[in-house]
């Protein structure tokens, strides 16, 4: 049976959605070298942020199919050693968004009021009013740099209580910005000059290590205050150390460092800078909504699709990703009955996208199509992490096209594989129906409807009387069960084809059996 293991705390609903489906160990506290030692026998592995998932345990990891990150942050996974693996890699994007939001607010209103200072004050026996005069935030300017989930709910939040709100994110289109009441900056110099508070909203990359350096902090007014509950490493420690320290700036609050944990940091010693060990998810909400999160996500990768938050696989992004995300089946279903229907195929797959599904981001398209096709091709087990990768090796070229106008379908995919010989072989397919359940609607240039099957037949035969009833009596004799079946033909008396969903595999000897017939030239099992 399929086996998870849970190295850290997880929300009991998250464990129990993981149980009516594998088998979950939970256990708690593994020493680096335990982890080493079990990793061998378990398919999904979810974690927060005390397991390390280095290239060591990757290597042990020889059924390992799926990591969930309860959070976030996955600076604890080596991406790049699971990916060479094929193995998924996914967290909780969305599952602190709130939680983080509202710790901004709270440390910008904690060290504007100076309220940790006066509170320590009041408990060591003193009572200093005028000691602990604090600035409003209402009518001051809040700089975002990043407006992503977390940024944009601190807006409304900044907006609720007064604030101007300046941001600056090339992602973000000005549009998108006046919609939320936000003025929209060029660039981050701008922002760092124009606001009494800075708050940062961007992930920890080569780009933004200590982007918030002493040349940055010059920037800022004097009366200004920083406030980082992104990620330690964007802000220059040192130099923030020795800013507030002049009176360059007015204050800062941190809920995260570049080493953690730490409690030595110089900034803890000074009366202006309000700090919190990393608490930006740290609500009961927020946990339980990453644990249940990570095990969605580590459940879908498990029966073999790509789960929403997947970082190391090819999600569909923007608007239409769920509508997109239908056709993954019906894409490497087509794949896979082309590459059964083309001898000696060659290194190239061209596919065209037709009507709705043309509009959106296919990537996750193709490398289905590509994980259809290639899956006969090649040793090593495919999913949507290690197929680009293996289809380079090969050589293997993919080229796609795309038009918002087709004549038949609301939407359709054709998937074209070249032969070495110089010909061409084709399939096409749409989803119908409220369901969006897959059809086959072209093979080899004969219009068919059939829904795809793990077992198939593809027959090619004159076009005369009594050849459907022919395949059904070899069938027959043979135990092999017909679930449906859709005849193509050209013009009457010409030629013609089937396509046959079985219950069974169709052996060569019922393809012998079927070829022994006059009138049948081609026969042909598919298992997709």
């Amino acid at each position: 049976m399929t086996k998870v293991l849970i190295t850290e705390a997880l929300a009991e609903s998250g464990v129990d959605l993981l149980r009516k489906e594998f088998e979950v160990d939970v256990a708690l506290g593994l020493s680096p070298e335990e982890l080493l030692e079990k990793i061998g026998e378990y398919d999904g592995l979810i974690i927060r942020s005390a397991t390390k998932v280095t290239a060591e345990v990757i290597e042990k990891a020889d059924n390992l199919k799926a990591v969930g990150r309860a959070g976030i942050g996955v600076d604890n996974i080596d991406i790049e050693a699971a990916t060479k693996r094929g193995i998924i890699v996914a967290n909780a994007p969305e599952s602190n968004t709130i939680a983080a939001a509202e710790q901004t607010l709270g440390l910008m209103l904690a060290v504007a009021r100076r309220i940790p200072v006066a509170d320590a004050s009041l408990r060591n026996g003193e009572w200093k009013r005028s000691a602990f005069k604090g600035v409003e935030v209402s009518e001051k300017t809040l700089g975002l740099i990043g407006l992503g989930h977390v940024g944009a709910i601190v807006a409304r939040g900044a907006l609720g209580m007064g604030m101007r709100v300046l941001a600056y994110d090339p992602y973000i289109s000005e549009d998108r910005m006046r919609s939320m009441n936000v003025a929209r900056a060029g660039s981050v110099a701008e922002v760092l000059e124009g606001s009494d508070f800075v708050s940062l909203h961007v992930p920890r990359t080569p780009q933004t290590m200590n982007m918030i350096d002493a040349d940055a902090l010059e920037r800022m007014r004097p009366s200004a205050y920083l406030i980082n509950v992104a990620r330690g490493g964007i802000v220059d420690e040192t130099a923030l150390y020795n800013a507030l320290k002049e009176g360059a700036i007015a204050g800062a609050a941190l809920d995260v460092f570049k080493e953690e944990p730490t409690t030595e940091s110089p900034l803890f010693g000074l009366p202006n800078v309000v700090v919190t060990p990393h608490l930006g998810a740290s609500t009961v909400e927020a946990q339980d909504r990453a644990g249940v999160t990570a095990a969605e996500q580590v459940a879908v990768a498990l029966r073999g699709l790509v789960p929403m938050n997947a970082l190391n696989a090819p999600v569909p992004a923007g608007e239409g990703a769920e509508f997109v995300a239908q056709f993954a089946g019906l894409c490497e279903a087509l794949g896979g009955l082309l590459h059964q229907l083309t001898d000696r195929p060659a290194n190239a797959l061209r596919i065209e996208y037709r009507g709705e599904v043309a509009n959106f981001d296919t990537r996750l398209l193709d490398v289905s199509a590509q994980k259809g096709l290639l899956a006969r091709m090649v040793h090593e087990p495919l999913n949507f992490v290690n197929t680009p990768a293996l289809a380079k090796e090969r050589g293997f070229k993919v080229e796609t096209s795309r038009s918002s106008e087709t004549a038949d379908f609301t939407s359709l995919v054709t998937l074209r594989l070249p032969s070495e010989d110089g010909g061409e072989s084709a399939v096409s397919g749409t989803l119908v129906g409220p369901r969006m359940r897959p059809r086959i609607v072209e093979i080899l240039g004969y219009t068919m409807d059939i829904e795809p099957e793990k077992h198939m037949l593809f027959i090619r035969n004159e076009d005369q009387p009594g050849m459907i009833g022919r395949i059904g009596a070899i069938l027959g004799e043979h135990g092999i069960n017909i679930g449906n079946m859709a005849v193509g033909r050209g013009e009457p008396g010409s030629r013609a084809a089937m396509t046959i969903t079985v219950d069974d595999p169709v052996p060569d000897e019922v393809l012998k059996a079927l070829l022994a017939i006059p009138g049948f030239s081609e026969a042909r099992a598919i298992t997709l």
